[in-house]
């Protein structure tokens, strides 16, 4: 059975950062490597936490109960099954609350942004609210959700910020329909072989609260595209 080390420590460490506030830890001396290794970790992992802003995520007193029933054996109040679905939930919750009192203002822009350019007259609105300029239409097929397609593509935030080009590459990316985010997988449905369009995903169908911090898309971002669809993939048993 694996053991979630880092889980442990993760809990074990909140428990220490409490019980730090409430002034119930006291110094230690590190006179051993044990020691040293033991704060390191603590130091680490508390480090972390805190930078996430989870120390104060939680019901205290409720994560020492835990804390001493796993220690001292004892009944457990929730299934352990559960715990892992849990933690995931609350902390994803905890820091979609969190990131949308951050960006807040940010998000109101790109709400504006998109009303905005709704009412432009050569502006199409799908009913998720996806809209769409077309460069240019194809005479292609039009993909099915089932499909593989390859695209070219620019990605930029309303402000003209570039994250992504496919085109800078000098090759389209292949990717299934259905592995996208959901206002490409809902946009490539409605685009023929050949079509050349500029597209705007609202933030709640792109990456919403949760960007990749390595794209430099900020949380609540609208996403712009100008998306050419260059073909359908022939099936795997169909291209050997």
């Amino acid at each position: 059975m694996k053991i979630k080390i880092l889980a442990i420590l993760a809990v074990v460490c909140l428990a220490f950062l409490f019980a730090c506030n409430r002034g119930d830890v006291k110094d230690v001396k590190l006179t051993n490597r044990m020691d040293s290794a033991s704060y390191a970790v603590g130091a680490s992992i508390g480090n972390n936490i805190s930078q996430q802003h989870l120390d104060s995520a939680f019901n205290h007193d409720a994560i020492l109960k835990g804390l001493n029933d796993g220690l001292k054996h004892k009944e457990f109040k929730i299934n352990q099954k559960e715990w892992d679905m849990l933690l995931q939930m609350y902390i994803r919750k905890y820091q979609e609350a969190q990131s949308e009192k951050q960006y807040s203002a940010y998000k109101k822009k790109n709400e504006d942004f998109l009303a905005e350019n709704k009412k432009k007259a050569d502006v199409k609105t799908l009913p998720s609210g996806v809209q769409y300029t077309i460069i240019k239409e194809g005479t292609g097929e039009v993909p099915k959700l089932t499909d593989k397609v390859s695209v070219h593509y620019v990605g930029t935030t309303i402000e003209g910020t570039e994250f992504d080009n496919s085109v800078k590459r000098g090759k389209p990316e292949t990717f299934p329909v259905a592995g996208v985010i959901k206002g490409w997988t809902e946009m490539l449905q409605q685009m023929k072989v050949g079509s050349k369009y500029k597209v705007f995903i609202p933030q709640e169908l792109a990456y919403g609260a949760n960007p990749n911090p390595q794209s430099g898309i900020k949380p609540y971002s609208t996403l712009i595209f100008e998306m050419e669809l260059i073909s359908i993939e022939p099936p795997a048993e169909a291209a050997k």
